[in-house]
């Protein structure tokens, strides 16, 4: 369970013996307790910065690439970049192919049933006697591998018409019938299609008008868009080697990054040569930083085993202000105590934080280095 902000600060007030807060008085905290609210902030940040690089603290992100844009902005929590482990690949261009939470970006055409957003599974298009389309942007002449998942939750063997064409239902490069006969897996298509113009619709449609048919997600990308590590090269060495080719290319000139690099401000990071299309996407680890709390619900993002580190350590700071070394320094002991037990526990996770579980295998050399 999440611990939130006005648990944490009630936590510190109880064991000063000052008065608690309530979420109706916690925007109107006065004194010691604005204090305490402060210091829980300060401490978790004590917190993220004692801890280093521990594997809990660990993110990974992706970026679409813009064609021609080198420039791009690292998240709102970024502390750290792990260099080694940007990796460049092809974009899913479908929106929302996942059905995560709704089905938003799918238009929804014919038929006397439905189509709707259902939760099963981790969300999925249910359509009944219905279809579903959606224009994505597409590359003329180039092939894109499709996959889709379809699920029939009648065990009648339902039947999903899929189109890829210039039009919802009209001219097609791809006019598959998939049949579910394996009630529990469902059937999955994987195959191909070749653009011909630059807007392209995929439409969905159920043939079968007894049954309900959910699709749990459809996934289109390039498939001459091979996944591969970009170097990492520092700012210096792409002024000196890189950027003037970057600034001065056209349009097409444009290629596959090959390099990535950080700007001094360590908010920005870019990419070289300037991209080709809007079909890449890039992945990469990071370190992510605390982010205020500041309403009495807020949610601290350390697991609960960490909230008595943070009392401690708003503690600390609170017999500071109050002038009293001796409890202050009974606080920092429990502190520093309570940390290199962490610090220890998280470090034996290394390994498998540093796998699967975040995404790929990656180098353990934080903060890159030349190519």
């Amino acid at each position: 369970m999440a611990t939130t902000y006005l648990t944490l600060t009630n936590s510190v007030l109880r064991e000063l013996n000052e008065t608690e807060l309530t979420s109706s008085t916690f925007s109107s905290s006065r004194g010691v307790q604005t204090a305490v609210k402060d210091f829980i902030n300060k401490g978790i940040h004590d917190v993220y910065n004692e801890t280093g690089e521990i594997p809990l603290l660990y993110a990974r992100t992706t970026q679409d690439l813009v064609v021609g844009d080198n420039e791009y902005s690292f998240p709102t929590d970024f502390r750290k970049a792990d260099m080694d482990s940007f990796t460049m690949g092809p974009r899913e261009i479908v929106t929302n192919g996942e059905f995560t939470s709704n089905i938003d970006s799918w238009t929804t055409i014919s038929g006397s049933g439905s189509a709707a957003y259902t939760s099963a599974g981790n969300g999925r298009l249910r359509l009944n006697d219905f279809a579903a389309f959606q224009a994505i942007d597409t590359t003329v002449n180039k092939t894109y591998k499709i996959q889709i998942r379809v699920l029939d939750t009648n065990s009648v063997g339902a039947a999903l018409k899929v189109q890829v064409g210039t039009a919802a239902e009209g001219t097609q490069n791809l006019n598959r019938t998939l049949t579910v006969t394996n009630f529990r897996e469902g059937a999955i298509l994987n195959t191909t299609f070749t653009a011909t113009a630059q807007t392209s619709f995929i439409t969905l449609n159920n043939t079968v008008t007894t049954t309900n048919l959910d699709v749990d997600y459809v996934r289109i990308s390039r498939s001459d868009i091979a996944h591969r590590k970009l170097a990492f090269v520092s700012y210096d060495n792409y002024l000196q080697s890189y950027k003037v080719t970057d600034d001065t290319n056209n349009s097409g000139n444009y290629s596959a990054p090959l390099r990535v690099y950080i700007l001094p401000d360590y908010a920005t990071f870019g990419v070289s040569p300037r991209p080709n299309t809007n079909e890449y996407t890039l992945s990469y680890n990071y370190y992510t930083t605390h982010t205020d709390l500041s309403l009495h619900g807020d949610n601290m993002t350390l697991p609960d085993r960490f909230r008595t580190l943070i009392v401690d350590r708003a503690k600390y700071y609170t017999y500071m202000l109050r002038s009293d070394p001796q409890h202050a320094q009974l606080a920092d002991r429990d502190f520093q105590r309570k940390l290199r037990l962490l610090k220890v526990d998280y470090a034996t996770k290394n390994d498998y934080m540093r796998s699967d579980a975040i995404g790929e295998s990656i180098a353990t050399n934080i903060g890159g280095r030349a190519s």
